[in-house]
């Protein structure tokens, strides 16, 4: 029998010529941040070599604990792992400080990729706080209007500033850009972004936007590739289909729905068994692949529906009053 491949041995070629690794760490929080430390740990000692992190998780500090204990224990290297951090769009003036914050709190000298998390421009004070001001309605305090606005341009100029002029990270990039954001920002830029971080999974179809980046030569990475909370994807009758015909777990079908595409796969996990259980890649034929974009096609479902998402022109996006054009 062929020995199943390992998703953790699979390497992507990032549009400035860097490797990154096809399946990932996500370090948001589920209920004590603390706990990330050790999944961190879990993970790379199963063979994971990307570790996504972010300014607003407030994880990060678990993070660098954890790899201070890796590197020191000989584990891994620095040079081995491959760090992601992003700045908050309330930290939007000022993504240096942001980057210098996320640096000295996971105790490196530089990230491997740095992200603008949101394309919008939330008010906070010099230290980016609060996170997501309000006004005495409850509604977001923007500094831009987050569907015309262009600041976010702005942003991501400062981030291609960084890239050029520190050696603070090796590559930049965006989370949560629509088409219509896309097309406004790559007319304007010096560094293509290497990566567009988005939710995707087999119920939210968004081809259109994944050949916009296929076409800029842009790798979309997925988050919550299991779909929201309760991990609604893996009960899809396909995927448990899929999982029994290849002996593995509905957590590998979905990951490899990703990767086999082309696309980087977060997920993250408060189980450390299940961490270290979900490496393998099962070889689903393209025909599998298709049948799981189908999934979402007559249904299509977006999980994360954030208020600071809204006007951005994503489709399916529960709420948003805001947007002028949809993707």
């Amino acid at each position: 029998m062929t020995p199943i491949k390992k998703a953790t041995d699979v390497y992507f070629t990032l549009n400035n010529g860097i490797k990154i690794p096809a399946l990932g760490l996500g370090t948001v929080p589920s209920d004590d941040p603390s706990d990330v430390k050790d999944q961190v740990i879990t993970a790379v000692k199963a063979g994971y070599r990307l570790i996504d992190t972010a300014w607003y998780y407030g994880t990060e500090k678990y993070v660098g604990q954890a790899l201070k204990e890796l590197f020191d224990e000989g584990v891994v290297k620095r040079e081995d792992i491959f760090i992601t951090t992003k700045v908050w769009p309330s930290f939007y003036h000022s993504p240096e400080k942001s980057l210098d914050q996320s640096l000295e709190t996971l105790g490196l000298d530089y990230v491997d990729l740095f992200l603008q998390h949101w394309p919008v421009a939330l008010h906070g004070d010099e230290n980016g706080q609060p996170t997501a001001p309000k006004d005495k309605d409850g509604n977001l305090i923007y500094d831009d209007d987050p569907a015309t606005g262009t600041k976010f341009i702005e942003v991501y100029h400062k981030l291609e500033k960084i890239l050029d002029e520190t050696k603070k990270t090796r590559a930049i990039g965006v989370s949560n850009y629509s088409i219509p954001k896309l097309k406004q920002l790559l007319p304007t830029v010096k560094h293509v972004p290497v990566v567009n971080q988005i939710e995707y999974h087999p119920e939210l179809p968004q081809q259109d936007l994944v050949d916009l980046c296929n076409e800029h030569k842009i790798i979309v990475e997925c988050y919550s590739p299991v779909g929201g909370p309760g991990a609604p994807v893996l009960k899809q009758p396909l995927v448990q289909e899929l999982a029994k015909k290849y002996d593995v777990s509905t957590n590998e079908i979905v990951d490899a729905y990703q990767i086999l595409n082309g696309r980087i796969a977060i997920p993250r996990s408060s189980n450390l068994e299940r961490i270290k259980s979900i490496t393998n890649l099962p070889d689903l034929s393209k025909e599998e692949l298709d049948e799981l974009y189908q999934i979402g096609v007559n249904k299509p479902t977006r999980y994360t529906n954030d208020p600071w998402g809204y006007g951005l022109g994503f489709r399916w996006w529960q709420g948003d009053d805001k947007s002028k054009t949809f993707t």
